[in-house]
């Protein structure tokens, strides 16, 4: 049941995506120095080796990261992200890149609690040893979704939240939106972002629409498709859906998703950068 493992695809235009949008809200959520519960629902190993055997299985990181390691944005976020990723190499050569978790924790301040899920035996064995060393941090063998529910209202009455199952399980499309209402029930103020692969427009569609009628405010979308959908093979794009985004994150995206389909997708990419609801 539990086969998917984040190894193979680690740095790819999804992860682009995804860690471009969660640095943003992350840097957003600790300016201000009120404590901060950080929730990871489906955390993986949290932290990849692209010269190991799955990445260079795939080499998926070629198409995402890679074509971004020496580039200069005119956009500063976009620059920041790629400084980030840079942060966790030793040299100026590519050979790491870091899972939502670790890229949470480098904003994480000791103030904050990191709550990290994770169900893959062996991932979860790696997410032990990846974030060890912080008494703030909890990694947890337990299910994200039901975990997500169970942390809220948090003490601190501030929340951030990922939420980002491989969907390998079908009804991961339902589940995540019936634990997001659940969740938003229980804590309607926090942020919280769900990632989603494209893989069937059709499924994507209906979260939306699901989303839209669920009677939560502030939604906003954001995808990068590598090529026009399809029934043919695999994934051919991504996005992150995010309620309760910070103020300047829609702005900001508007500006650097064109530039970012530019170097990870020309000639046949497209995006998507929409206010779903309004706030």
């Amino acid at each position: 049941m539990l086969s998917y493992r984040h190894s193979f695809h680690a740095g790819n235009p999804a992860d682009v995506l995804k860690h471009l949008v969660l640095a943003q809200v992350l840097n957003y959520q600790t300016i201000k120095d009120k404590p901060l519960d950080y929730i990871d629902t489906h955390s993986g190993a949290g932290f990849f080796e692209l010269a190991a055997a799955d990445a260079q299985k795939t080499q998926e990181y070629q198409d995402g990261i890679e074509k971004l390691w020496q580039h200069k944005s005119e956009h500063a976020e976009l620059n920041e992200y790629i400084e980030l990723i840079k942060s966790f190499n030793d040299t100026d050569e590519l050979a790491f890149y870091p899972g939502s978790p670790k890229i949470a924790e480098h904003y994480l301040r000791r103030q904050d609690k990191g709550w990290f899920f994770e169900l893959h035996p062996r991932d979860l064995l790696l997410l032990e040893e990846n974030m060890q060393g912080k008494r703030s941090i909890r990694v947890r063998g337990e299910d994200g979704f039901t975990g997500l529910v169970g942390l809220l209202p948090p003490a601190s009455r501030r929340a951030c939240v990922l939420i980002d199952p491989p969907y390998e399980i079908k009804d991961d499309y339902e589940t995540v939106v019936k634990t997001l209402v659940k969740a938003h029930q229980r804590f309607a103020t926090g942020t919280y972002m769900i990632w989603y692969p494209v893989v069937d427009r059709e499924r994507i569609d209906n979260m939306e629409k699901s989303l839209i009628d669920s009677g939560m405010r502030n939604i906003q979308l954001f995808e990068l498709g590598t090529e026009a959908d399809t029934d043919v093979h695999g994934m051919t794009a991504s996005g992150m859906i995010v309620i309760n985004p910070p103020w300047k994150l829609k702005q900001t995206m508007d500006a650097i998703m064109p530039e970012l389909v530019g170097l990870l997708s020309e000639p046949s990419g497209f995006y998507r950068s929409e206010q779903l609801v309004d706030e």
